[in-house]
């Protein structure tokens, strides 16, 4: 088992920064990926950004590409989302995920995702 925890959501104006974090315990060994995922109310939970987790190799969904930034600490087994130049429409509930044998590049189906985090509200305001 893997567990996640997040942390770093809350309320910014558009036009602002958050960064969230996520802490993975457990069987850590066995991640292959981790991810941000996000759901806005009414709407499927979509990929934001995955990392590899042994080569770092990245992917980002298009919404977010110049604006977001996935990085990862591999000795604190934590993964990080800096998030710039929000916009109200990124407003949801972000998800860590971890992966550890299924999907295949770029790992951004939801149905792949062995564990989740309980998730973390990010509020962008017009």
């Amino acid at each position: 088992q893997v567990q996640l925890g997040e942390s770093g959501g809350g309320l910014v104006q558009a036009g602002g920064s958050l960064r969230l974090s996520c802490a993975a315990s457990g069987r850590t060994l066995s991640m292959r990926v981790m991810g941000w995922f996000r759901q806005a109310p009414g709407k499927d939970r979509e990929v934001v950004a995955t990392i590899t987790w042994l080569y770092g190799s990245i992917y980002y969904a298009d919404f977010v590409k110049g604006r977001f930034t996935i990085s990862k600490d591999h000795a604190k087994r934590t993964v990080y989302l800096q998030m710039n130049s929000l916009k109200p429409e990124d407003t949801g509930v972000y998800y860590c995920a971890a992966l550890q044998s299924g999907g295949s590049w770029p790992f951004s189906d939801p149905a792949d995702v062995d564990y989740w985090g309980q998730g973390t509200q990010v509020t962008v305001s017009s």
